[in-house]
């Protein structure tokens, strides 16, 4: 399994429940291993596994939890 890691600039979080939020869209898409949220740089850091999720994906999943990404 080769995994990547990408960094997407998320604005419109504003405190801890818009952090979890993100976590637990993203983290519940197939091929992912890691979410780290940055509430005060505005950017999540997504691992995953590109054979089985995309970036598109991901951003569906961030926009869908209402923020949206740069």
């Amino acid at each position: 399994m080769a995994v990547e890691s990408k960094t997407f600039q998320v604005e419109g979080m504003s405190c801890m429940h818009c952090v979890h939020a993100i976590k637990t869209a993203v983290g519940s898409l197939p091929g992912i291993s890691k979410v780290e949220v940055d509430l005060m740089g505005k950017k999540a850091e997504v691992t995953f596994d590109p054979a089985q999720v995309d970036t598109r994906s991901i951003i569906e999943k961030i926009v869908e939890a209402g923020y949206e990404v740069a």
